[in-house]
C-alpha cells in the first residue's frame, strides 16, 4: 500500500474516532492534525483538554489500536501529544465555571470519605487536570486538617477567595469556624451555606470540583442537585456488611435526586505488614466490587490502608504524602476509573442530545 493511500485511509479511521469529551469526530473538532506518512509509519498531533490528561495514555493506545485494525502494513504509529485549552461553560443557577462536579459520598461514617475526596482532587490535579476542593461536610469539616491550610479566607471584589492547597482552590467551613466550635444548624442554613460557597468563591475555571459530602442521605445532596447539574457521585465504602448496607442507601439517594452514580471505591480494603509482607484483610474483602456488581454500577478500585498515608494526613501532608508515587498508586487508578466515567457521561449526553429542528 502506498504512503497516500495509507494517508487516505488514516483520515477515515480517525474520522470515526470520537473525542470522550464532546462525543464527536476527532476530526470534526480539528484534534488531530500535522500527518506525516512516510514509508508505512506513521506520524500526527493528538490535541487533548486537561479534563482527559488523567487517562491520556489510554487515549493514545485506542487510537493506535483503531488504526492498526483499519490499516494493514502500518509499520510505526507516532502521536505527539499537545494541549487544547477548552474553557468550561457555566453551569447551574450559580454559573459555576467547571465542566464536571463530583459528590464524594458515603452511606456511613468512619469509612474514610473526606480522605479519599481530599486524595482524588490531589491526584486528579497531580495527572494534570484543574481541579478545586469544596469541603460540603459543614458539621464536621476535615478538608483543612488533611491539607494542613488554616486561616480565614479573604474577600476581594465580593468574591471569597479560597485557600490554595500548591495550586488548588479549597474552601470549607473549617476556615469558618473556630477549632473546637460546632454547627447547629437547620436545613435553610445549610442550604445558604452550601449555596454560597459555589456561587461567591472564586474559583476559577476548573475541569473538576470535587464535593466532600456529608455522611449519611440528607439535605446536601438535594441543595446540590437545585443548583446545578451534578456530572455524579463517587460512593465510599468499606467491605464489611454494614458498610455496604449504608452504600446501597447512599446509591438509592442519588438515584432519586437524578444524579448519576460514578462507581463505588473500597476503601480500608486490606492491610500489607511493611515488616512482613503479609496482608490482612481486617475489615474483609471484596464486599464493594460485589455491592457494585449487584446494583450495577462501575466499580472503581480498591485503596489500602497504609500507614504512612495516615500519618501524613494526621500531621496535615496529604498532598506532600501523595508525590509518592507507591502511596499515590491506588487512588491514580481510581482516578482513571472516574474520569473514564465522567467521559461516558458525557458521550452519553452528546448521543442523547436533541437536534435543532429547522424551519425552511
Amino acid at each position: 500500500m502506498s504512503d497516500l493511500e495509507i494517508n487516505q485511509q488514516l483520515q477515515e479511521a480517525l474520522q470515526a474516532f470520537r473525542d470522550p469529551e464532546t462525543g464527536r469526530s476527532v476530526i470534526a473538532t480539528g484534534q488531530v492534525g500535522d500527518f506525516s506518512v512516510s514509508d508505512g509509519r506513521i506520524s500526527f498531533r493528538y490535541s487533548i483538554t486537561s479534563l482527559l490528561k488523567p487517562i491520556s495514555e489510554e487515549i493514545i493506545e485506542r487510537l493506535k489500536s483503531l488504526i492498526t485494525s483499519r490499516i494493514p502494513g502500518v509499520k510505526e504509529i507516532s502521536i505527539r501529544l499537545e494541549n487544547l485549552h477548552k474553557p468550561p461553560v457555566p453551569i447551574g443557577q450559580i454559573g459555576l465555571k467547571a465542566k464536571a462536579v463530583i459528590a464524594v459520598a458515603a452511606g456511613k461514617g468512619g469509612v474514610g470519605k473526606s480522605s479519599l475526596a481530599a486524595s482524588i482532587a490531589l491526584t486528579l490535579e497531580k495527572m494534570g487536570a484543574k481541579v478545586g476542593l469544596m469541603d460540603a461536610d459543614v458539621y464536621g469539616p476535615s478538608i483543612p486538617h488533611l491539607l494542613g491550610l488554616d486561616g480565614r479566607p479573604e474577600i476581594v471584589d465580593g468574591k471569597i477567595q479560597p485557600k490554595l492547597c500548591g495550586s488548588m482552590p479549597v474552601m470549607s467551613m473549617g476556615f469558618l469556624l473556630e477549632k473546637n466550635q460546632a454547627v447547629v444548624w437547620r436545613g435553610p442554613m445549610l442550604h445558604g451555606s452550601i449555596t454560597q460557597f459555589l456561587r461567591d468563591t472564586d474559583w476559577g475555571e476548573l475541569d473538576y470540583l470535587i464535593i466532600d459530602m456529608p455522611p449519611g442521605t440528607g439535605d446536601v445532596a438535594l441543595t446540590l442537585s437545585q443548583l446545578l447539574p451534578l456530572t455524579g457521585a463517587v460512593i465510599v465504602c468499606t467491605p464489611q456488611e454494614v458498610a455496604l448496607l449504608d452504600a446501597g442507601k447512599a446509591i438509592a439517594m442519588f438515584e432519586k435526586t437524578k444524579i448519576p452514580i460514578l462507581g463505588v471505591v473500597e476503601n480500608m480494603s486490606g492491610f500489607t505488614d511493611p515488616e512482613t509482607g503479609k496482608t490482612y484483610d481486617i475489615f474483609g474483602r471484596g464486599g464493594a466490587r460485589a455491592k457494585a456488581e449487584e446494583l450495577q454500577v462501575p466499580f472503581l478500585g480498591e485503596v489500602p490502608i497504609q500507614i504512612a498515608l495516615r500519618r501524613e494526613s494526621d500531621e496535615g501532608r496529604l498532598a506532600e504524602a501523595l508525590q509518592d508515587p507507591v502511596l499515590s498508586k491506588p487512588f491514580e487508578a481510581v482516578c482513571r476509573g472516574v474520569v473514564r466515567s465522567v467521559a461516558a457521561s458525557f458521550a452519553q449526553h452528546a448521543q442523547s442530545a436533541a437536534l435543532p429542528v429547522l424551519s425552511l
